[in-house]
């Protein structure tokens, strides 16, 4: 019985990964179902596996034994996500101590770290509290107007929190690397932060003038400057998002979609699973 919720969980989770392929519509309605069909088919399996171990391989469940076959399958499956997540975590660590190597300077009124590269780079590199990382390229490629933008952008990403919250929905990314569609929503949820925090500077900033820094900034940017984990950086959407980022700033602005707590409801039903501990005897 316990196999069977597992495999059950695990054909929910593919059959709604699967119909993400086409995501349209509004800002705030492409970011609610990209955040659910991402979250919701790995917390079903997470759940799923947590309820198992829960229930031990002892005992019956509607009738039908169980036995250790399913949870040691439940067992090695939240020992590997944990795995995942520390490995994910020491990473993170790693680039926040190899950004608190390069010096702090007072750049437009802001302390950031400057990065000795010649590539134009800036990112906000960190947990809760990240620490905003701009290169030497970048202060010589963009004139002061142009950085402040560049900063007004960073700022967003500071005040939605975006380098803790994507450490998270990236460990969920590498935990269902299998299923279908992971790496499309991956790539539309990064493209859906930009655009947020392209708004919230637009609001403090010139719009035109931080779609110009975008576009010098992307053309010459240098992969090997940032790391997806625990950093939020100008270019992080990719060159092939950057004609959306910036028809977005020269057009009218849109509400900027926030996640409040009727967007949370649907995730409830993933929750199910634990119901069942209460029919196992």
């Amino acid at each position: 019985m316990h196999l069977m919720m597992i495999l059950t969980a695990l054909t929910v989770a593919w059959s709604l990964r699967h119909s993400g392929n086409h995501l349209q519509g509004s800002w705030d309605l492409r970011w609610r179902r990209s955040l659910f069909l991402f979250l919701f088919p790995p917390l079903l399996i997470f759940m799923t596996a947590i309820a198992v171990l829960f229930m031990g391989p002892q005992g019956k469940m509607g009738g039908v034994h169980t036995g250790w076959w399913s949870y040691e399958l439940a067992l090695i499956l939240l020992g590997f996500f944990a795995i995942l997540c520390i490995s994910l975590a020491f990473q993170g660590c790693q680039s926040v101590e190899s950004a608190r190597k390069s010096p702090l300077v007072n750049i437009q009124g802001r302390q950031v770290r400057l990065l000795n590269t010649d590539a134009p780079f800036a990112g906000q590199i960190g947990f809760w509290h990240p620490e905003l990382v701009v290169s030497q390229g970048l202060l010589q490629t963009l004139s002061p107007a142009h950085v402040d933008s560049v900063l007004a952008h960073e700022q967003g990403h500071y005040h939605y929190r975006d380098t803790f919250w994507f450490f998270w929905l990236g460990w969920v990314r590498a935990c269902t690397s299998w299923l279908p569609n992971t790496d499309s929503l991956w790539s539309e949820l990064l493209a859906l932060r930009e655009l947020r925090a392209d708004s919230y500077a637009a609001s403090q900033v010139d719009p035109l003038l931080l779609a110009e820094s975008l576009l010098m900034v992307v053309s010459n940017s240098s992969s090997s400057v940032s790391s997806e984990i625990c950093c939020a950086a100008l270019g992080a959407s990719g060159s092939d998002r950057l004609e959306q980022r910036i028809e977005a700033l020269l057009a009218p602005p849109e509400p900027t979609p926030e996640i409040n707590s009727q967007s949370w409801h649907s995730f409830l039903l993933a929750f199910v699973p634990l119901v069942s501990v209460i029919f196992h005897t």
